[in-house]
């Protein structure tokens, strides 16, 4: 058996290339936009990719199912509660698919969504203990699946959260304590509030460590799994109905056009958004004005589509070389609307100072010398409530970056505005998403609440 997980850092997401070498036939797992791993594998080991499956309909990124058909040929298959409207393959509860000498084995396990699937790999037909369990979003390293996503429309996460219990304990935890435990996702992820940072463990380590698998009620369960979960981005809805549809096969080859200036100016007076890409720090030294930074080294596409509009056109302003990963990554969350990309930007800001706006980063110094001077001072905390619950800077408005977009107008734009997350990645995020909205005066504070902290340990609230 070939087995191999693929994991995506700025995601936080795995899917599984998983191969019989006697019969060199292979299937992809809840496999991400761009499928040229998959691909290198199969080349690698002289095998055909002949299914995809689909744990469940996902809400956090846009899957490659649709690349990975067209690429290869492969049948897309989910669970049998899931509707598409292209064609799939619906897989029963107890089905096995054999591949030669491995065989999965699909079992249902609703719960985060009500289409949910587990896969049990078995080394061998013949064996007795399954080599490992690929558990999608149902059950984590350390969480389960959160139950209250917009993907499971028409159920209450109550239901859901009822019904994941169950998929537990009937359908999960009767596999051997050995079996090895695959999620799809990992620490950082929005679809659990509890992930480790391990990508896999085994049922017996989770048995005994993750709180949701602790001897409770189910309705103990239920108040567990459901108390506490991390307001997601916006274009979660966005993406699990994306997942079901017909859409455009990606072309991850393909670099974004070059824009001139001009064009970059037209285009966004025309309501394209101007996303920079660059570190915060470069980005406050000089940006085009109106645009908004995502710095590339972070969860870039996370946080881009936490203040994107889904389906907006989108202009990059990239460091050179790197146009076509920001694309890409942007793809992977179903943003296709990349319009180009301003071609030289470093040399086009000198060339253009008008066109291009400053922005002001404090120091913590510099923060405590505002809030004693400034009684009209807004300050903002764009982290999520786990985070907030562990301290905040005294008298900080509460707005996680995933619902920005939808309360910025409960903010005053012309008092004066400091942001601050918890060390300045998702700040420059909200300061730049807030300039572009007409804030008069929005910095952001450098380092964050962890600077903060550490000179006012007696002081946070």
């Amino acid at each position: 058996m070939i087995f191999e997980q693929h994991y995506l850092d700025c995601l936080s997401q795995a899917s599984y290339f998983v191969g019989d070498e006697s019969s060199k036939r292979a299937v992809v797992i809840d496999p991400r936009r761009d499928i040229g791993p998959y691909l290198d594998s199969a080349s690698e080991h002289g095998m055909a990719i002949e299914l995809v499956i689909e744990t469940h309909f996902h809400a956090d990124f846009l899957s490659g199912h649709l690349e990975l058909a067209a690429a290869t040929g492969a049948c897309i298959a989910y669970g049998a509660a899931a509707d598409t409207e292209f064609e799939s393959r619906k897989l029963a509860d107890g089905e096995r698919i054999s591949l030669g000498e491995v065989v999965l084995e699909i079992r249902h396990t609703p719960g985060h969504t009500p289409e949910s699937i587990s896969i049990v790999v078995f080394e061998h037909d013949s064996d007795a203990e399954p080599y490992g369990v690929l558990t999608g979003d149902a059950l984590f390293v350390g969480d389960v699946g959160r139950p209250d996503l917009l993907s499971s429309k028409g159920m209450t996460s109550e239901q859901l959260a009822g019904m994941l219990f169950d998929s537990l304990h009937d359908k999960l935890l009767t596999l051997p304590d050995a079996t090895r435990v695959y999620p799809a996702h990992g620490a950082g992820s929005s679809c659990g509030k509890n992930l480790s940072t391990d990508t896999w463990s085994t049922i017996g380590a989770q048995r005994t460590s993750n709180y949701a698998l602790a001897a409770m009620s189910k309705a103990d369960f239920v108040d567990a799994v459901t108390e506490g979960q991390a307001v997601p981005p916006a274009y979660f809805a966005f993406d699990a109905t994306r997942n079901r549809e017909v859409h455009e096969i990606l072309d991850e080859t393909a670099d974004p056009d070059a824009l001139t200036l001009a064009e970059v100016v037209r285009r966004q007076r025309a309501g394209a958004v101007v996303l920079d890409t660059r570190d915060s720090n470069e980005f406050a030294v000089g940006h085009l004005v109106g645009s908004i930074n995502v710095g590339l080294d972070g969860r870039y596409a996370e946080y881009a589509g936490g203040v994107i509009q889904p389906g907006a056109p989108i202009i990059l302003v990239a460091d050179p070389g790197t146009e076509r990963d920001a694309k890409n990554r942007l793809a992977r969350i179903g943003f296709d609307n990349v319009v180009g990309a301003l071609a030289e930007p470093l040399e086009v800001f000198v060339a253009n100072p008008d066109d291009v706006a400053h922005s002001r980063r404090l120091d913590v110094a510099e923060l405590d010398r505002l809030r004693a001077a400034e009684p009209d001072l807004q300050l903002v905390d764009v982290r999520q409530p786990g985070e907030t619950a562990g301290g905040k800077i005294p008298d900080a408005i509460e707005i996680p970056l995933t619902t920005l977009n939808e309360r910025l107008h409960t903010l005053d734009a012309m008092r004066p505005t400091v942001v601050y997350c918890a060390g300045g990645y998702r700040s420059s995020i909200a300061a730049s998403r807030m300039a572009a909205a007409g804030f008069a005066d929005v910095t952001d504070l450098r380092g964050g609440y962890s600077a903060w902290s550490a000179q006012h340990a007696d002081a946070a609230s």
